[in-house]
């Protein structure tokens, strides 16, 4: 059977690039799975999170090329180490172990088809805690089909409906028509479960409020308040943050002010959008994640398990 990395159609850029012969597609990777770091990590949404932390395994590379990636090291330069799909279940269930909720793949669209591997494999173990598929938004129905029997919660974001922004700050001028269509096929296919008050599955569409960009905010949840309310849940968040030492353009070189995020939490209420979470807006750089450390999040977000400095935990 031809491998899905031959000639890689995974994501909408479509690159169909020959992954197997070393070849790297858009996103920087081959089809050599690599990974940067896997944690114990509390700061995901309550569903997410849980009471053990959510299983967060950061996978190198990405789709998607934002200028100010919190995760740039992961995304952008290349940070992390190669994983067999034996490897990569032994982290699953290292994080099981450590009494995660779920396993969390953060960015693992290119690796999609080996971290399906792993997780099978790790099912054959004893791995029982349910998928998170924590990705930028950007994916095809088909990958999203590929995924839905194994995923519990979908974490997409949806960053911009505007195709100018889209172009400018992610390099995709397709972005919203892709992040439309695959946030349908993902509400489609994993509708909400409540267990009382608590989701259980579902889907979470996170939109991150640029700064200087609130018609954009507006215009994104306008969107989802006509096609995913009760349908998904909305997470809003407002942790943009500047990376020192990167030049960015005005206004993305500063953080959302107290009155953008007074104006953005006004649009839930005048789009009558209620079921969700939204965050308060940070006001330093020191949560920022740096992944050449040991411990690249502080203490009070994560608790490491895995780093690519070190060796894959031994069974």
């Amino acid at each position: 059977m031809k491998s899905p990395y031959e000639e890689c159609l995974l994501c909408p850029r479509a690159c169909a690039s020959d992954r197997t012969s070393g070849e790297t597609g858009y996103c920087g990777e081959s089809s050599l799975v690599r990974a940067a770091c896997a944690c114990l990590h509390f700061g995901e949404e309550p569903p997410i999170t849980g009471a053990g932390g959510s299983g967060t395994v950061f996978f190198t590379g990405c789709t998607l090329k934002c200028g100010f990636c919190q995760n740039w090291q992961v995304s952008r330069c290349g940070e992390g180490a190669v994983l067999s799909e034996e490897e990569l279940a032994r982290i699953f269930l290292r994080l099981q172990e450590q009494g995660a909720e779920n396993v969390n793949a953060v960015t693992g669209t290119q690796f999609a088809p080996s971290i399906l591997g792993a997780l099978s494999l790790a099912r054959s173990r004893g791995l029982a805690i349910p998928m998170v598929w924590n990705s930028s938004g950007y994916e095809t129905p088909e990958t999203v089909a590929m995924l839905a029997a194994e995923v519990s919660f979908f974490l997409p974001d949806v960053k911009t409906l505007d195709a100018d922004i889209a172009r400018r700050h992610f390099h995709a001028a397709d972005y919203p028509e892709a992040a439309r269509a695959a946030l349908l096929a993902m509400a489609e296919a994993r509708p909400l479960e409540w267990d009382g008050e608590t989701p259980t599955r579902g889907v979470i569409v996170r939109h991150l409020v640029l700064p200087g960009q609130l018609d954009a905010t507006r215009e994104a949840l306008s969107w989802f308040a006509e096609n995913l309310s009760g349908r998904a849940l909305l997470s809003l968040m407002f942790q943009y943050t500047p990376i020192p030492g990167q030049a960015l353009p005005a206004p993305l070189d500063r953080m959302v002010t107290a009155e953008e995020h007074g104006q953005a939490l006004a649009f839930l209420e005048e789009l009558s959008i209620e079921d969700g979470f939204f965050q308060e807006p940070v006001t330093d750089s020191s949560w920022l994640p740096d992944f050449s450390r040991a411990k690249p999040f502080s203490s009070d977000l994560s608790r490491m398990v895995w780093h690519h400095a070190q060796s894959v935990p031994r069974p």
